[in-house]
């Protein structure tokens, strides 16, 4: 099947616009003229009206599968606004899998009626019937009622957790859990069936279409405690065979223990493994927690919290242990570092492992990347690393960083243009369902270094040209797969992944780009959403 698409605005990869562009086979065969390519023969002709289209879309960081969870747990995000009203939303949702009562997105920092993490007693006012657990937006804390407590059989004398926190009021826990110690909890609410992952999987899929991303980069191996990491790989490869896939999906594979990883690459999965719908792509590690929810692990204590200075989730010498067993196994590592002790941490092992068994091109990356002083941007540049932003992450944390972490500490960080002018390859991504996959609003960040409402700029000689942000959308997902020369762009012999915008992201108001609306988004040549 040959088509031309012609009467468009085609940024291919590099500037000026084209206004055609043909696909055949699902493939990308030509660029170039409405002339040019109106000479050429096809079985279908589509005019695109003067729409802009790019290379689908590309979330270099995201969770899939917890994102099809989360659409069907109470929507908090939409009710975060206070705490009474993140209750009055938990008390209309039924109970679901093993009769939790379950909801994610809150942040407290968005209370209007309280200055505190919601607790135990909180959510008793939601049942005392049923356990509820209620997730930060973040993923690095959560909340119980009483009843999840009894059930779970924690304590005042229950033992505090590596790498966690189970939070302690007046000698007793008052139901909130961080990081490690969320666990506890987790690891007895009942998981899904295979079939109900592949319905998880599909929701998000199409979820994510209608922002007009055809592929992610996505952490998905540990999201259930009793599903372990071959049913849900099954799970994406049955729904690939069957033809329901609408995303490309590259697998940031999560393990925590050394023994756990080495079983998985002796059965003979490493990077790069698996079809153009689903490959393996890096270890994936967890290094620490949220910035807000202040366990991001800092070096020194937190501004607005002198007594704590977060939670490492992992032992330096764990990191050592893993990251080098995957740097000597041909493996890629992504690492999420937020602090600036986790990611010395992460660095050093980076280093130890190169020192040890160096190797060409191995595309390591630092997820997230925030808070960061100009020694280690350094080392970034040196060790060859690749960056994971998270731009849209700008749109809270621009409110909250310069308490957290000080001034100082504060000038430094979030600095992905300073990396890029060095030579860094730096992706984007939602951490979804942290934030929704807005790829555009993630764009429209970078661009403005302001939130989605237009605040002052946070540090603006930080800011991307548009056609960096798009490209971070785009082609630096690519690289940071190994696909650059597949897809990312629209040029011949790439996959035919496209998205029609109903707006030039050139010409509109800086602080218009999130408003831009999606008119269809296709893979492999392939319509796959339309407004």
């Amino acid at each position: 099947m040959k088509t031309i698409y012609y009467n468009a605005q085609v940024y291919t990869g590099t500037l000026p616009l084209k206004e055609a562009f043909i696909t055949q086979d699902g493939l990308f065969v030509f660029a170039g003229s409405n002339e040019e390519a109106l000479l050429q023969q096809a079985d279908e002709t589509i005019d695109l009206n003067g729409a802009f289209v790019c290379a689908g879309l590309i979330d270099s960081h995201m969770h899939v599968l917890s994102y099809g969870n989360a659409l069907v747990c109470a929507p908090l995000h939409e009710h975060t606004h206070s705490l009474a009203d993140l209750i009055d939303c938990m008390k209309n949702t039924p109970p679901g899998r093993g009769g939790w009562i379950l909801g994610r997105g809150w942040n407290q920092d968005f209370f209007s009626d309280a200055d505190r993490m919601p607790n135990r007693w909180d959510l008793d006012r939601v049942s005392t019937v049923h356990p509820v657990c209620v997730t930060r937006a973040c993923g690095h804390a959560l909340s119980v009622n009483s009843m999840a407590l009894e059930l779970l059989g924690i304590t005042a004398d229950t033992p505090q957790v590596d790498g966690g926190e189970i939070v302690m009021e007046n000698g007793q826990p008052n139901g909130i859990f961080f990081d490690n110690a969320m666990d506890l909890v987790s690891a007895n609410i009942p998981g899904p069936s295979r079939e109900e992952v592949k319905r998880m999987i599909l929701s998000a899929s199409h979820a994510l279409n209608r922002y007009g991303i055809t592929s992610c980069h996505s952490d998905d191996f540990c999201v259930f405690h009793d599903v372990p990491w071959q049913t849900v790989a099954e799970a994406f490869r049955e729904l690939e065979e069957s033809g329901e896939l609408t995303v490309r999906v590259y697998e940031q594979s999560n393990f925590t223990t050394l023994e756990a990883l080495r079983g998985f690459v002796e059965s003979g999965h490493k990077t790069g493994i698996g079809t153009d719908m689903f490959r393996i792509g890096p270890l994936k590690m967890l290094g620490d927690g949220a910035l807000g929810a202040r366990t991001a692990y800092l070096t020194h204590p937190y501004a607005d919290d002198p007594a704590t200075r977060g939670l490492s989730v992992f032992t330096p010498e764990a990191f050592d242990q893993m990251i080098g067993y995957a740097h000597e196994n041909g493996m890629q590592v992504a690492v999420h570092c937020i602090g600036d002790a986790c990611l010395d941490l992460v660095l050093s092992s980076i280093e130890k492992a190169q020192a040890k068994q160096p190797r060409d091109d191995h595309r390591h990356g630092i997820v997230h990347c925030q808070i960061t002083r100009p020694d280690q941007l350094d080392s970034i540049v040196k060790n060859h690393l690749h960056v994971y932003a998270q731009s849209i992450f700008l749109d809270y944390d621009i409110h909250i960083v310069r308490e957290r972490v000080g001034e100082e500490l504060a000038s430094t960080s979030y600095s992905w243009k300073t990396l890029m002018n060095r030579g860094v390859t730096v992706s984007n991504g939602s951490d979804c369902p942290v934030e929704m996959p807005r790829a555009l609003g993630g764009m429209q960040c970078a661009v403005t270094r302001s939130d989605l409402n237009g605040c002052e700029p946070y540090l603006p000689n930080e800011a991307f040209t548009v056609q960096e942000a798009l490209d971070s959308f785009t082609k630096a997902g690519a690289y940071a797969s190994f696909e650059e020369a597949k897809k990312g762009q629209i040029q011949p012999g790439m996959l035919a992944d496209f998205v029609v915008l109903g707006q030039n992201p050139f010409e509109v108001e800086a602080n218009q780009i999130k408003n831009i609306p999606v008119l269809s988004t296709w893979l492999g040549g392939k319509k796959v959403f339309e407004a």
